[in-house]
C-alpha cells in the first residue's frame, strides 16, 4: 500500500475530494482516488438514490461499453454490505476477477460498485480501506439524494418520464421477442433436445432479467408512501428526541407509490416546517401528518404556539415545491397556533394544449390578419412596412404552425378566431 494512505490526514483529504465532487463526477472521482491504492481497469456502479441515472461506469471503454445493469443486479446479490468481496463474476459479458463494494447507509438506499482490479490479490488492509471509503461516499450521495436542490427536482421530472417511457417500450418489445422465442424452442420441432433445453433455459433467464429491469426501475423511481414517511421519522428522531415539545408524526393510511422527487420533497418540506414550529416561542405540541388526497399528497404541520402575528414561510421550501406544481395553505390564529399545509401533485401536470394562435408570434398574427382580409402579400407588406420576401417567410411559417396547407384554410381559421384587422404601420 502507498505509504501516504497510512497518514490519516491524507485519507481525510481524499475523502473530502470525493464527496466534494458533483454527483455526475462522483464515480470517476472515487475511481481516480482509489486507483492510487487499489489499481483497477474499470468501475461500474448501480445506485438506489439517483432516479435520473442509477447506472454509471468509468474506466476502460472496452469493458464499460458492454456492462449491463442486469449483470450488476446479479453481482449485488453476492455482495456483503460494508465489506469488500473478491470473487469471480460476469461483467461486460465475460467472467472476470472482480471486487464488489456495497453499502447500506442509514440515509438513502445505498449502492453497489464492481471494480475490475489490475492486481489479482489486493491486501486485506487495502480492501478494508476501499470498503470504508465507499461507505462514506455512498452515505454522502444518499444525503444529497434525500435533500435535492430545485434545479435537480425540475430536471428529474423530464428525465424520469423519458426513462419510464423508454423502459416500457423496451420491455414490451423484448418481452414479445422472448416469448416468441420460447414458444418456438418448446414446440418440439428441433431434433437436438439438449440444445433446445439449453436455449430454453437461456431465454427464460433473459426474460427474468428483463422483468427485473422493470421492477428495478419502479423501485428506483418510486417508493411507497408509508416507507417514505418512515424515512422521515428516522430523520426527525434526533431533532425531536431531546426537544421539550411533544411531536406527533402521523403516517399516511394510503400506501400508494410516490415518485422519488415527490417523496424527497415531502420529507424536506416536513422537516423544515417541524423545525420552524419548534423555534416558535411557546410551542408545546406539534402534529405533522401526510395524507394522500385524490391526486395530491397533503403535508400538514400544526402547532399550538400562542403568539403568531404572522407566519412567514421559508423561501427555500417554496423553491422546493414550485418545480413540482405544489402550493401552500396557511391558517395562523393568534392564541390558537398555526396550521400549514403543502399540497404536492402526485402526477406530472401536463401543459395545457396550445390554441392555434398561441403558436404564432406577434408578427405572424399580423400577417394572418391580413390574409383573413383577403390581402395579397404585397399589400400586407406595404401596410406592415415589410419587404414582400419577409411576408412570404412569415406566411410559410404560420401555415406550418397552424398545420394548414393553403392561405384559404388559414383565412378561414383566422375568421373563426375573430382576429382584429391588420394595423397600418406609418412612419412619422
Amino acid at each position: 500500500m502507498d505509504a501516504s494512505w497510512t497518514n490519516p490526514a491524507h485519507v481525510l483529504d481524499v475523502a473530502v475530494r470525493v464527496i466534494s465532487a458533483p454527483r455526475p463526477e462522483m464515480l470517476p472521482r472515487f475511481s481516480q482516488e482509489l486507483a492510487a491504492v487499489l489499481p483497477h481497469r474499470a468501475a461500474a456502479m448501480q445506485t438506489g438514490d439517483c432516479p435520473r441515472s442509477p447506472f454509471k461506469v468509468t474506466g476502460d471503454t472496452t469493458i464499460t461499453g458492454a456492462v449491463t445493469s442486469a449483470e450488476l443486479d446479479h453481482l449485488a446479490e453476492r455482495a456483503i454490505p460494508g465489506e469488500a468481496v473478491v470473487l469471480d463474476g460476469v461483467l461486460a459479458g465475460a467472467e472476470r476477477r472482480l471486487i464488489l463494494l456495497t453499502s447500506r447507509p442509514a440515509i438513502g438506499n445505498g449502492a453497489v460498485i464492481a471494480l475490475v482490479p489490475s492486481d489479482d490479490e489486493p491486501s486485506v488492509e487495502t480492501l478494508g480501506l476501499a470498503a470504508r471509503l465507499w461507505h462514506l461516499t455512498s452515505t454522502d450521495a444518499g444525503q444529497r439524494a434525500v435533500d435535492p436542490g430545485p434545479d435537480v427536482l425540475a430536471s428529474n421530472l423530464a428525465a424520469a418520464a423519458a426513462r419510464a417511457q423508454t423502459v416500457t417500450d423496451l420491455g414490451q418489445t423484448h418481452a414479445a421477442t422472448l416469448v416468441a422465442l420460447l414458444a418456438v424452442l418448446r414446440s418440439g420441432r428441433l431434433g437436438d433436445a439438449a440444445a433446445r433445453q439449453t436455449a430454453t433455459d437461456l431465454a427464460a433467464r433473459a426474460l427474468l432479467d428483463l422483468r427485473a429491469v422493470a421492477d428495478r426501475d419502479q423501485a428506483l423511481s418510486a417508493e411507497s408512501a408509508r416507507a417514505a414517511f418512515s424515512v422521515l421519522a428516522d430523520q426527525l428522531s434526533p431533532v425531536v428526541g431531546h426537544a421539550d415539545v411533544a411531536v406527533d408524526l402521523v403516517a399516511p393510511t394510503d400506501n400508494r407509490q410516490l415518485r422519488q422527487d415527490i417523496a424527497h420533497t415531502a420529507r424536506t418540506v416536513t422537516r423544515g416546517l417541524v423545525i420552524a414550529a419548534l423555534d416558535r416561542p411557546g410551542t408545546t405540541r406539534i402534529r405533522a401528518s401526510w395524507r394522500l388526497d385524490g391526486a395530491a399528497l397533503r403535508i400538514t404541520v400544526r402547532d399550538d404556539a400562542p403568539d403568531i402575528p404572522d407566519v412567514v414561510l421559508d423561501p427555500g421550501l417554496t423553491e422546493r415545491i414550485t418545480p413540482l406544481g405544489g402550493s401552500w395553505e396557511v391558517d395562523a390564529v393568534p392564541g390558537w397556533g398555526a396550521t400549514i399545509t403543502a399540497a404536492l401533485p402526485l402526477d406530472t401536470v401536463e401543459p395545457p394544449e396550445l390554441r392555434p394562435l398561441d403558436r404564432l408570434n406577434a408578427r405572424e398574427v399580423e400577417v394572418l390578419s391580413g390574409i383573413s382580409q383577403g390581402l395579397r402579400n404585397r399589400q400586407i407588406a406595404a401596410q406592415l412596412q415589410l419587404s414582400e420576401h419577409t411576408v412570404k417567410f412569415h406566411v410559410r411559417n404560420l401555415l406550418e404552425k397552424l398545420e394548414v396547407s393553403s392561405r384559404g384554410e388559414a383565412a378561414a381559421l383566422a375568421r373563426d378566431l375573430r382576429l382584429d384587422p391588420v394595423a397600418v404601420h406609418r412612419t412619422a
